[in-house]
């Protein structure tokens, strides 16, 4: 292995990170994107909906990494990125102008989805010995939900609500010009850093290391013909799929509209904020320690996940049940919200680097990169179409929370269901020796 191998594991982590922000940037702040730009309900689900829309061509990236390598797939994404970021900081007067190019710009963030979720099993084979690919598909992944989670943190902090939806004492002295000179700093501060990333980029991100760090990251994959049609006919990663996709699609929905969700049940954007932010902050900081706990012992990735697809369960149960105080009387408290919406994302989201290694272990020698653009690509499929529902159905939101629970129950159904098997891990350790 070479020691560079971390700067370009930070290069894509931040890349990840800057793409989650970007595309979380209206969810935690729309009572005043709503004021300051005249957006809808409509307009605010458009603007999380463009995230999992942007994966329609995830296909023709997955074919790019495998053919052309991670430079030229990275240098691609992160140029869409600055092109988005920058559509969104054009200074027009027109607002229904404005709220068109913002929400252009919000595609082509989305279009950078399919990389910054789909590469890190392949560039943690291609860099990293056995005994540090999990911790590195962990740390690649979830900076991508941290960004998101950095949303939460600074859209609230820096934007002040209107009045009528913050008990802070700045509101009584905000107005609407304020709040969208407020919005306009974090756009162009974030057009700032997406710039930033892509210089670094372009000024050094190598394909892969001059020598494979295993046996694995040597040996010959299949075509991307082959790698289709062996993950179309292999059961049991459909059932760890649909495990992945279901409960992950509607808890990603559910994340970035979570200001949505909780306004009606009477708390603050900034409290939303800080809910968000610490559930997927959680998620990161207790999925990466998994991962390294994965590294170390190996072969025991289905028992990780039955553990926190267990709790889970439990967790969106408390919270779904929380919410419906005219039904089962629990109490409903800053409190207990945000210990259930905390739980539940850090059960979720450490979970997604243990899926991923589970994946590319199944179906091995099928390419990372494709196998994980596949469950990436259905995860936003299911995500699109429960956002896609929330565009009619934005009055009332219980349906929305009961589908956390159901996804949750049915994902661990799948992974008892599922019977385990290491292939890769089998080339490295025994092939090898």
């Amino acid at each position: 292995v070479y020691g560079r191998r971390w700067l370009v594991l930070l290069l894509f982590s931040l890349l990840g990170f800057a793409q989650g922000l970007v595309w979380n940037s209206w969810g935690p702040i729309q009572n005043s994107a709503r004021l300051a730009f005249g957006f809808s309900g409509w307009d605010i689900a458009l603007l999380v909906f463009w995230g999992p829309i942007g994966f329609a061509p995830c296909f023709f990236f997955m074919w790019l990494m495998d053919k052309k390598g991670l430079r030229v797939t990275v240098l691609l994404t992160s140029s869409l990125m600055v092109l988005g970021a920058g559509l969104r900081c054009v200074p027009v007067s027109d607002l229904e102008i404005r709220k068109k190019l913002i929400h252009g710009g919000q595609l082509l963030n989305g279009l950078a989805g399919p990389t910054v979720m789909n590469a890190a099993p392949f560039l943690s084979t291609t860099w990293f010995s056995p005994d540090e690919r999990a911790t590195a598909t962990a740390i690649a992944s979830l900076l991508n939900y941290l960004g998101a989670a950095g949303a939460f943190l600074v859209g609230p902090l820096v934007v002040p609500s209107p009045n009528g939806t913050s008990h802070l004492p700045l509101v009584s002295q905000s107005n609407t010009d304020h709040i969208k000179d407020r919005i306009e700093a974090v756009l162009y501060a974030e057009f700032g850093m997406v710039s930033l990333i892509f210089s670094a980029a372009l000024a050094y991100f190598p394909s892969r290391p001059p020598f494979p760090p295993s046996v694995a990251a040597a040996s010959q994959r299949l075509s991307y013909r082959r790698s289709f049609c062996r993950l179309l006919s292999n059961f049991r990663f459909l059932m760890i799929a649909l495990a992945y996709a279901i409960p992950l699609g509607v808890f990603s929905g559910w994340s970035g509209v979570l200001d949505l969700i909780l306004t009606p049940v009477h708390v603050s954007q900034v409290d939303a904020g800080w809910i968000g932010f610490w559930s997927i902050v959680g998620g990161c900081v207790v999925g990466i320690a998994m991962a390294r706990f994965a590294d170390f012992i190996r072969g025991m990735l289905k028992f990780i996940l039955l553990l926190l697809l267990s709790g889970a369960t439990l967790a969106s149960t408390w919270f779904t049940l929380t919410c419906l105080t005219s039904v089962t009387h629990l109490p409903l408290t800053t409190a207990t919200l945000y210990t259930s919406c905390i739980l539940l994302g850090i059960f979720l989201n450490s979970s997604v680097p243990i899926f991923f290694e589970l994946f590319v272990e199944t179906v091995y020698p099928v390419p990372e990169g494709i196998t994980c653009g596949v469950v990436t690509f259905l995860s936003n499929v299911f995500m699109g179409v429960l956002l896609f529902f929330l565009t009619f159905y934005h009055t009332e939101f219980s349906w929305f929370n009961w589908c956390l629970p159901g996804s949750c129950l049915l994902s661990l159904l799948l992974i008892l269901c599922f019977r385990e098997s290491y292939d890769r891990l089998y080339l490295d350790v025994v092939v090898s020796v």
